[in-house]
């Protein structure tokens, strides 16, 4: 992971890592990101796990690493998954060893409550798995003092949709945002590493789109998808988004 693809970056550039098959949603979810971080995509690379093998990166050149969801599932059996998922989750496991040994800044949305939670011992299964739609969220104590919650209120709507989640948090994660279906909504590591179960990076035309690409992927009945795509247009899930721009701000 050591070998510099390059010199003269500037430490203010991130790093994304997707996970997502198909060019138009990958596509989707990277610019979305890079919109409510505030930063244009000449300042975010972009590796797409799925495509390949992890290149050389050399970590140095960046100021953070964000990754978003994806529709691989950390605790699927091992027999259940395919080589392409095998080969990301390897991928992703020894990327996350540096950057959980530097304490480097790590923000990973959906996907990164697996990979993140699985990384630091929490287990992660289908117990509180949630339905495409909106959650409500509360912050905890320590949540209200994070400098990425900056800005939100104490309680606050998300777009979400998983099938794993977090069971139980190691004893050194510190719990930052929860729900009633879904006790794990955010928690950090150390002090810099972050996983959220929500989607900060979405609105209602990006859960729409999500919707759309994923109506038989298991996540809901293809029948719902009217009723999913009327909901996610009433609702105003305008908080959320102030987490990305907030890990920019922290650590650029």
């Amino acid at each position: 992971m050591s070998t510099s693809t390059g010199g003269g970056v500037p430490a203010s550039r991130f790093l994304f890592l997707g996970t997502r098959a198909g060019h138009s949603i990958a596509d989707a979810e990277y610019e979305a990101i890079c919109h409510y971080a505030g930063l244009p995509t000449s300042r975010m690379d972009r590796v797409r796990l799925e495509e390949g093998p992890m290149p050389q990166i050399d970590l140095d050149r960046y100021a953070g690493v964000i990754t978003g969801g994806s529709p691989f599932n950390s605790s699927d059996p091992i027999t259940e998954k395919s080589v392409v998922q095998q080969r990301v989750e390897a991928d992703m496991s020894k990327i996350l060893d540096e950057i959980v040994a530097r304490d480097m800044p790590f923000l990973g949305a959906c996907y990164g409550v697996g990979t993140l939670g699985t990384h630091q011992g929490a287990v992660v299964d289908r117990t509180f798995g949630e339905p495409p739609g909106t959650g409500h969220i509360e912050l905890t104590d320590a949540g209200r003092a994070d400098p990425l919650c900056v800005g939100l209120p104490d309680k606050f709507d998300a777009f979400l949709g998983h099938k794993e989640a977090v069971r139980e948090l190691p004893s050194h994660a510190v719990l930052l945002a929860t729900s009633g279906p879904c006790p794990v909504q955010m928690f950090r590591v150390k002090k810099n590493l972050y996983a959220t179960q929500f989607h900060p990076e979405l609105d209602s035309t990006g859960l729409i789109e999500r919707l759309q690409e994923y109506r038989h992927a298991g996540y809901f009945h293809p029948d719902e998808l009217d009723r999913l795509t009327r909901e996610a247009l009433a609702s105003e899930v305008v908080h959320p988004q102030q987490i990305l721009k907030n890990f920019v701000e922290v650590y650029a």
